[in-house]
């Protein structure tokens, strides 16, 4: 009764993705009106806004969706190290999301809210083999003026209808924002991290890399784990903004940067606004 209910509160506040790309209509989870007074946790209610289908029983402590039930987890105050490797869900939101444009709190080791995933529940949204998330992409293009850019995204939960609508907003801000798109480095690609045995975010078609060259990464600046240095910006303020409007994080605000990377987490940007982020 109280998941329907607060279904019904979320289609009247437009708050719920649609159920198929024709239906699609791009959301701004930095203006989606949220409960001023929420009598859920945070994180049930982040995961509940961000994706249509998905429910979570907190006295049961699991969630569901499409058939198939996920355990919640606890964060029981694990190293960043350990989450990393394997995080139950709600350890995904350990590190809240700094929406402020900062890159002051990224100084502090292991700090890297979003880096860890559910590799898990990104299989049950996007698909759980490469060729089930590629027979799911849409395009998405960049264009102003004489720069173009050209990328793939899962068309599940709405993901490219987002994409694109930030990329049309990006393309509005001026000419400043061109030099980010000259060269891009892409998108949907079925790979693990280097280093890692865990699935990239760009398997699932969620991910997009843009102007390597102005981006910076923390491996290829020399960095170690825990001490990734110093990441110089070079990306508009606007261009990220826009971003995470439409629930797409930024790798910048990583102390283990990968400031061309921007991954579809909407989940993170609501629970940001939830707590006070």
């Amino acid at each position: 009764m109280l998941r329907s209910k607060l279904a019904a509160l979320s289609l009247a506040l437009g708050l719920m993705p649609p159920a198929s790309m024709a239906d699609c209509l791009a959301r701004d989870f930095l203006a989606l009106p949220l409960p001023a007074a929420p009598e859920r946790p945070a994180i049930a209610l982040a995961l509940e806004l961000a994706y249509e289908g998905l429910a979570v029983d907190e006295a049961a402590g699991v969630l569901t969706y499409n058939g198939q039930t996920f355990a919640l987890g606890e964060d029981p105050g694990r190293t960043p190290q350990e989450r990393l490797a394997d995080p139950s869900i709600a350890e995904t939101f350990a590190q809240v999301y700094p929406l402020a444009f900062d890159l002051g709190a990224r100084a502090q080791p292991w700090f890297d809210p979003g880096r860890a995933r559910s590799d898990a529940l990104f299989k049950a949204l996007y698909g759980a083999s490469e060729a089930e998330v590629a027979a799911s992409l849409k395009r998405a293009d960049f264009r102003r003026g004489t720069t173009a850019a050209r990328f793939s995204a899962s068309s599940r939960q709405c993901v490219a209808t987002q994409l694109q609508a930030a990329l049309d907003a990006i393309a509005a801000e001026g000419p400043e924002v061109e030099k980010v798109f000259a060269e891009v480095g892409g998108s949907f690609n079925w790979r693990k991290i280097a280093g890692t045995s865990r699935l990239s975010a760009h398997s699932f078609g969620i991910a997009v890399d843009f102007n390597t060259a102005l981006g910076g990464y923390w491996r290829w600046s020399g960095g170690t784990e825990g001490n990734a240095g110093n990441y110089r910006n070079q990306y508009p303020e606007a261009l990220v903004r826009q971003m995470e409007r439409y629930g797409f994080i930024w790798g910048g605000k990583w102390h283990h940067f990968d400031g061309m990377h921007f991954e579809y987490r909407p989940e993170l940007i609501l629970h940001a606004r939830l707590v006070g982020g």
